[in-house]
């Protein structure tokens, strides 16, 4: 089996453990806290930040200033956002945001 073709295997390996987190807010935060380290999930944590931030209208340059981030950075996920069949548009949809 090729790299790649295990990569893919692995990544539904994951959406399949995510699947499971589902609804249980307490091993999904102790789930996430095992897999990544500190400074990721603090990565994660602001990216979703950014894309809210955005999708309320905020200026890339105020999301960059609040978040005390660079403005590439912030531009990535305003690049993200406008896939309006992406994650980002499609969760911010579902959470009703």
């Amino acid at each position: 089996m090729k790299k790649s073709e295990k990569l893919y295997q692995y990544r539904k390996e994951v959406i399949n453990v995510f699947s499971v987190l589902n609804k249980d807010k307490r091993l999904t935060f102790e789930f996430l806290g095992d897999i990544l380290t500190p400074a990721e999930f603090d990565d994660i944590a602001l990216r979703w930040q950014i894309v809210k931030k955005l999708s309320k209208g905020e200026t890339h340059r105020q999301v960059a200033a609040e978040l005390k981030l660079g403005i590439a950075t912030v531009n990535r996920g305003a690049r993200e956002l406008r896939n309006k069949k992406g994650g980002f548009a499609l969760m911010l949809k579902k959470l009703g945001n």
